[in-house]
């Protein structure tokens, strides 16, 4: 007798059969292994290289005068002028050196770089976690050509999973409405696969990690 099922009809018959069949899992420990393998490495050193992988710059200080001395250094290499922070901690920070900077967003337009904090530095892919709650909002980590971030030792986790963590301690039940992972320089290669820096925002990130921020 001729078989007058079409070809989609015996490719569904196949489909619903091995959905019947009971089979063993191929896989049975996989949610229990590891998706990276074990860090070895101080989180410090695995973020620095990971940051720097992905076209970052990674300085460490270890007190707030460090800090200072290698902005100035920054800012005289770059030319910087209008050098913008809104954050109170930060501004409070910064002009306890004396370090010049713009508190408004007058002439923002003219931004050459911001200043912002962050939640958490991911050292697993050199990632910078930044939420909405920040005074810096979040035109200050994107319309300017460099992006400055300053972090706290304790802000440093190895995992996406731990950075979560800490804004759940921080924040509790109010999470942000807007969590973002800044991972390196703005970059596209949309055009001819060309790789292109600062497409869509800053072409430079800088990352200073603080021991001491007095």
């Amino acid at each position: 007798m001729k078989d007058n099922t079409t070809a989609k009809e015996q490719i569904l018959k196949k489909i619903r059969k091995a959905l019947l069949e009971k089979r063993e899992n191929p896989y049975p420990n996989l949610e229990d292994s590891s998706l990276y393998k074990k860090n070895v490495d101080e989180l410090e050193v695995l973020f620095a290289e990971q940051l720097t992988a992905i076209s970052g710059n990674f300085i460490f200080c270890e007190d707030g005068i460090d800090f200072i001395e290698n902005m100035l250094q920054l800012a005289d290499r770059f030319k910087w002028r209008k050098i913008y922070c809104w954050e109170p901690e930060l501004q409070e920070f910064l002009s306890k050196y004396e370090f010049p900077f713009y508190q408004t967003d007058k002439d923002f337009e003219q931004a050459e770089v911001g200043i912002t904090m962050c939640e958490a530095l991911i050292a697993r892919n050199g990632s910078v976690m930044v939420t909405n709650e920040g005074a810096a909002g979040r035109r200050l980590s994107i319309f300017p050509h460099h992006h400055i971030v300053i972090a706290r030792t304790s802000q440093l986790v190895l995992d996406l999973k731990d950075a979560f963590q800490l804004l759940k301690n921080k924040y509790g039940n109010q999470i942000p409405s807007m969590i973002s992972n800044i991972t390196g320089p703005s970059r596209t290669a949309d055009i001819e696969k060309t790789l292109v820096l600062g497409a869509h925002g800053p072409k430079e990130l800088f990352v200073f990690l603080v021991d001491d921020f007095s």
